[in-house]
């Protein structure tokens, strides 16, 4: 196994003897607080490894997080780094939920920089197949799948109001006289990105005069990376209401990676009783996610991390497995 490197993050390291000399690219989720959301992570990193990807999971942690949790995490294999909370100015508190606000504390895995490339992954997300090829996408750009405006989050939305969703641009057109449709939109629990210390440097800055956003960090980014934001196709980030919202646009069969977003959709709390959760896809899938949370056999055996530093891995071309999403592409404007 390859000695520990220190590593300047401007963040305190947590030493877990897992790192990797081999791996200048990995996944990496966001863990806050004492609650639950732990097995997400641990759901996260089994599934990771049964879909044998080639590449770590990497744990952004604020200090809240106890103990007991870190120590689950790296028997599970998890890189695990504690990093300083970031808040938003004072004035930065209009948000559709309170517990948003934590949520810029993600802002710091841009300073990871000794990874060239990383996936972002929400807790609250599950991998059903090996999706490593994007991190050969093309660098200068941040991937992302569109999100949904139908549910009501959106309320205080123009969209919203309208009924206007990017997801089927032709059901309900933007009205002409509101000028453009706004800019495409994306999901940020899922994301391609490159650590960067100018980026990082850039997005702190930012976030000082950003006006309030309704949802947080996923406003701001979705503002920041405009210019450079591609979609790449749903099947890499199926939010739960496209399968009530838009089921003509989802083929669950090919479905890589879902996202347990929706109001009662925790596979750790799923209890059938919320809106839409008794639908049998929904049932499904939060059986889908209990399999690997369960399977003992996908538990992290420290013996394979060694053979993993030589084995080489063949991953398809992105150009191949990502097909061009049938959107139309919205000149953005500027973000001042």
């Amino acid at each position: 196994m390859a000695p520990e490197a220190p590593v300047d993050f401007g963040t305190k390291k947590i030493s877990t003897g897992l790192e990797m000399e081999y791996s200048k690219k990995a996944y990496v989720t966001f863990l806050a607080g004492t609650g639950d959301y732990v097995k997400g992570v641990v759901g996260l990193a089994k599934g990771l490894r049964k879909v044998k990807s080639a590449y770590p999971l990497v744990v952004a942690i604020l200090p809240d997080v106890p103990e007991e949790h870190r120590e689950i995490l790296r028997a599970q294999g998890c890189i695990v780094y504690e990093i300083e909370p970031i808040y938003p100015p004072d004035n930065q508190i209009q948000f559709a939920m309170a517990y948003y606000v934590i949520n810029y504390s993600k802002l710091r895995i841009w300073n990871f920089l000794q990874y060239s490339k990383m996936v972002y992954l929400d807790a609250d997300i599950q991998v059903y197949e090996n999706i490593d090829h994007l991190l050969d996408t093309p660098n200068g750009y941040f991937y992302a799948v569109m999100d949904c405006f139908c549910e009501k989050t959106w309320s205080h939305s123009p969209q919203f109001s309208i009924g206007y969703c990017q997801q089927c641009p032709n059901k309900v057109t933007w009205p002409a006289e509101m000028g453009s449709p706004p800019p495409l939109y994306f999901n940020a629990g899922m994301c391609v990105f490159e650590p960067s210390r100018l980026t990082y440097e850039s997005l702190l800055e930012a976030l000082k005069i950003t006006p309030p956003t309704p949802f947080a960090e996923q406003d701001f980014l979705n503002m920041f990376f405009q210019q450079v934001y591609k979609p790449i196709p749903l099947v890499y980030n199926l939010v739960l209401a496209m399968l009530w919202r838009h089921p003509e646009n989802v083929e669950l069969e090919k479905v890589k990676v879902v996202h347990y977003c929706a109001a009662g959709s925790k596979p750790w709390r799923y209890t059938g009783q919320e809106a839409n959760m008794d639908r049998e896809d929904i049932k499904m899938l939060v059986k889908k996610w209990w399999d690997i949370y369960e399977d003992a056999s996908l538990d992290f055996k420290a013996e394979e991390s060694s053979a993993a530093e030589e084995e080489t891995f063949s991953k398809p071309s992105i150009l191949a497995a990502m097909p061009e999403p049938a959107v139309s592409y919205i000149p953005a404007p500027s973000a001042a």
